[in-house]
């Protein structure tokens, strides 16, 4: 089978045709998924060189464990799950011993979020400048690790709740939960900072 073949084909094909033995057919799911791993990998470590690391890490992982992938879930949600665990391992080996001061009053992790308007109904690019993004990724940044990989997953990388649940492994009511309280610190971010912001303009108003 020729590589323009083996392009024609959906994931699954190309599963089977390498869990079968042709490298060729992973060569060209790495193909497709190449960039979208790397993104998401910078995304959750924020450092080009420890998210190619981490690239590495998950097609290596990923070659691997084919054999054992049954398709009880997509090729990409199951890839993703490989390069989460991936991009956690390092962030975690480059944060070791570190204690974020910015926990989860709760830690039910099935309770119901309180009931609070989708700030992501309109797309990000539309609603924040360049400054303003600046602050969005600095308050990304600074998300405990449990909560930014979920607010990475959903809200960046548009998966569904359900998708992320397959992902991390957790329940659909966890995932909205820690969705939420992404969210939620996310905007308290950006709410001291539009405060700050707009205290300096009117500050700088000439008096009547």
């Amino acid at each position: 089978m020729s590589a323009t073949d083996l392009a024609s084909l959906p994931d699954a094909e190309l599963v089977r045709i390498a869990q079968g033995g042709d490298t060729r057919a992973f060569d060209e799911l790495v193909r497709r998924y190449q960039d979208k791993v790397y993104r998401l990998s910078f995304k959750i470590l924020r450092h080009e060189d420890d998210a190619a690391e981490a690239l590495q890490d998950a097609l290596l992982s990923a070659y691997r464990g084919l054999k054992n992938f049954k398709a009880e879930s997509t090729f990409s949600t199951w890839l993703y799950r490989v390069a989460t665990n991936a991009a956690l391992m390092k962030y975690r080996k480059r944060r070791d011993g570190h204690i974020s001061l910015e926990r989860s009053q709760s830690d039910d992790e099935d309770s119901e979020p309180l009931a609070l308007p989708d700030w992501s109904a309109q797309p990000l690019e539309e609603l924040l400048d360049a400054e303003t993004r600046d602050v969005m990724r600095e308050g990304i940044d600074r998300l405990p690790e449990e909560l930014r990989v979920v607010f990475v997953l959903r809200d960046v990388e548009e998966l569904s709740n359900l998708e992320v649940s397959e992902v991390l492994d957790l329940s659909i009511p966890a995932v909205k939960s820690r969705l939420h309280r992404a969210r939620l610190q996310l905007r308290n971010r950006l709410d001291r900072y539009f405060r700050d912001k707009l205290g300096k303009r009117e500050r700088g108003l000439p008096r009547d």
